[in-house]
């Protein structure tokens, strides 16, 4: 066994050919160039890529295996130069009854082992959206169907930023992910917590105490990629490897969940766009209490106090920690010539991130900045509240956007 890093939530922005994929990612996001980023700067070993039911990704991703720099995998997944392991996967959005009786939309990554799984998967779900070509279109299918349909082609599927207010299951569906799943809960063996939510918050509602938290950087840009990501213990990096990890079989398992403090994330209280106030009740609101104002967004830690039912949270003894982590290129100080300086010396970013002393640090980018650094791959840092869709600043954390 040993310890690898994943982020298995990554966006494509551009086919190679220029093709528009996800509207709001980056047009430097395809295929071949999220590859690289992970082998060559980030260290990421497995990296799941989230629009590959994409006719026009597809036919990059065939392209790609004819460069000889990939192959596919027996088990699963396509390795890259030896370095990366990239998983296959898909985001569909479903359309469920939501909460009191109204439409909800949330969600879902799903991954499957091969191209061929992948490929029947896009033929299908090409019959349930208007556009197969776009990333995270709705659909007509509710997650309770979707499984099925991921199951046909091999696949797990893993609801997504699950507390976030307008695309997640709890956000704007469902009180319990069981009254979606009914049944088939049992096949839902981890879920994504997403940037407003942790470990400490997700484990107040007692359903979950049996999943498997992962936490990825749902990237819209090639810096943002391991943003969050996971650390897991397994035997090699493929899809059948990663998912014995999401199902704690045969001693492989997520070890750590690294990410930002949620109180950073855009949506981690409930906030007045009309005003720009956080509005901390417990209650969802309509209108704001301060202003009048209707702009409000519903936060996640206050739809999380609304639904928990366990109150003060307690994880399960075989919880792995979640590590509050500032990645480097959110860091005050350390811009785009001192990070080009550390890889030089120090290869990627998960050995600057876990492997190397201060003292190390310092010899290349002096005493200052290694502090700073040191501070931010440690957690130590204070932090605001975020909400309403805008990032909230701390005392070393002023580059999230």
């Amino acid at each position: 066994m040993y310890e690898i890093y994943a982020d298995l939530h990554v966006h494509i922005g551009r086919s190679e050919n220029g093709k528009p994929i996800k509207i709001t990612a980056a047009r430097s996001l395809n295929f071949a160039n999220i590859a690289k980023e992970c082998a060559d700067r980030k260290g990421i070993n497995v990296v799941g890529i989230i629009d590959c039911a994409s006719p026009y990704v597809i036919e990059d991703i065939e392209n790609f295996l004819k460069t000889g720099e990939a192959y596919e995998l027996k088990d699963g997944g396509i390795i890259y130069k030896d370095k990366v392991c990239i998983l296959l996967g898909s985001e569909v959005e479903t359309s469920e009854i939501g909460r009191n009786g109204k439409k909800g939309a949330a969600h879902n990554i799903c991954f499957f082992p091969h191209l061929t799984d992948i490929k029947g998967f896009s033929n299908e779900l090409s019959h349930h959206l208007k556009n197969i070509t776009l990333s995270t279109q709705r659909s007509d299918l509710s997650g309770y169907d979707l499984i099925d349909m991921v199951e046909r082609y091999n696949g797990i599927l893993i609801p997504a930023h699950i507390f976030t207010p307008h695309k997640s299951y709890y956000g704007n569906c469902t009180d319990r992910l069981e009254d979606i799943f009914k049944e088939k809960y049992d096949k839902i063996f981890a879920v994504e917590l997403g940037l407003s939510s942790d470990t400490y918050l997700a484990d107040m509602i007692s359903e979950l105490e049996n999943k498997t938290f992962v936490t990825n950087s749902d990237a819209h840009s090639l810096p943002k990629i391991a943003r969050e990501y996971n650390k897991m213990e397994v035997e090699d990096i493929s899809f059948k490897e990663i998912v014995k990890a999401l199902k704690n079989e045969d001693g492989r398992k997520v070890v750590a969940n690294y990410g930002l403090d949620p109180k950073l994330g855009k949506y981690h209280r409930t906030y007045c766009d009309d005003c720009q106030k956080a509005i901390e009740t417990k209650e969802p609101v309509d209108v704001c209490p301060y202003c009048g104002g209707k702009n409000v967004t519903f936060g996640v830690f206050d739809r999380i106090e609304l639904i928990e039912d366990k109150g003060a949270s307690k994880s399960p003894e075989n919880r792995p920690p979640y590590i509050y982590q500032i990645p480097l290129g959110f860091i005050p100080g350390v811009g785009g010539k001192t990070i080009t300086k550390l890889l030089d010396n120090f290869d990627t970013e998960m050995n600057i991130l876990h492997k190397l002393s201060k003292d190390d640090i310092e010899a290349v980018v002096g005493e200052k900045l290694a502090n700073t650094i040191d501070r931010a791959r440690n957690g130590e840092c204070k932090v605001q509240s975020g909400g309403g869709g805008n990032y909230r600043k701390g005392s070393l954390i002023l580059k999230l956007y």
